[in-house]
């Protein structure tokens, strides 16, 4: 229909599967990167995952962090770490768990609290989150485990709905886009404090269900292409439904980026991380459906996909 903006051409004829080596070399290397990153330094885990003490407080007037380090420290608490988030006044605490049952942990609180209204008169404390080491090891074991099933859940999706080769190119791709997410995370978490924790896993298992539905409208369309052009060679379908699908594809992210944009900008500390990283989630998806998941169909299904044997590739 005439006046309707596309951000895609009708005609366009983008030929993806030249870049096929360089997409797949590129992603490799980022998820080796991302696994070296994982096991060092190493995830910045949250109180979720390792227990502690979380104390959100509120000063008055801009937080004085300096001070506020020089005044904790003191406590004999263990190590006291400070996190800006939200306005200049609201300050995380984050403290070690304390040798002993709750009422050691409301003991510490209670110490807190007190050094805060003498050293800082008018600070406030806000809330308050203890998590015992037996609670953080079963929210870890639960947070890995629906990581786990959810990828194999769709794994048997994929299986069902189309031929294996569509099957292992949507899951390797999978892995893949999850690596290089943890990879985020550990640099995030160095860089800016990022926590790695059950909104984390919220966060990754947002962005492979993403992942998997991007990459089943493209897979449908070469479904398609492959019963209308029976002898049209794979490399060139493919190429042809990747462009065929790349407006809807890229309309689709481009929503879902500007619709968190403003998550990731005001939305606070906890909406905040979730939002960055479904941002990175968001681009990594997207263009792994076009320089991961099609290229490994392209390896997979070459002479296997085809209805009639006048189909073959064409020399790269």
């Amino acid at each position: 229909m005439a006046g309707i903006l596309r951000l895609v051409p009708d005609d366009t004829k983008i030929q993806f599967m030249k870049g096929r080596f360089a997409g797949l070399a590129t992603s490799a290397v980022l998820s080796i990167i991302s696994l070296i990153l994982f096991f060092h330094p190493g995830l910045h885990y949250g109180i979720d995952f390792v227990g502690g003490i979380v104390i959100e407080a509120r000063t008055q007037g801009p937080a004085d962090f300096g001070a506020l380090r020089n005044s904790l420290n003191g406590l004999g608490l263990g190590p006291v770490a400070l996190q800006e988030f939200g306005a200049k006044e609201d300050v995380l605490i984050r403290l070690d768990r304390q040798p002993g049952d709750d009422s050691a942990q409301q003991k510490a609180v209670d110490t807190v609290r007190a050094k805060l209204t003498q050293d800082f008169p008018g600070a406030t404390i806000r809330r308050t989150e203890a998590v015992g080491a037996t609670v953080s090891n079963e929210l870890f074991r639960d947070g890995m485990m629906a990581l786990g099933l959810a990828l194999l859940a769709m794994l048997a999706y994929i299986w069902f709905r189309f031929e294996w080769q569509f099957g292992v190119g949507a899951v390797v791709t999978l892995i893949l886009d999850v690596t290089k997410v943890i990879g985020f995370y550990v640099i995030m978490g160095k860089l800016f404090g990022v926590q790695f924790n059950l909104t984390a896993v919220a966060a990754i298992l947002t962005i492979m269900g993403y992942s998997i539905n991007d990459k089943v409208v493209v897979y449908d369309r070469m479904r398609e292409n492959l019963r209308k052009y029976k002898t049209m060679p794979l490399r060139e379908l493919i190429d042809l439904s990747i462009n065929e699908t790349l407006s809807r594809t890229i309309g689709t992210s481009t929503t879902i980026f500007l619709s968190t944009l403003p998550l990731a900008l005001f939305g606070g500390e906890a909406l905040r991380d979730f939002a960055i990283v479904l941002l990175w989630g968001v681009v990594l998806a997207t263009t792994s459906s076009i320089f991961i998941a099609a290229p490994i169909l392209l390896f997979l299904g070459e002479n296997r996909l085809r209805r009639t044997p006048a189909a073959t590739a064409q020399p790269a």
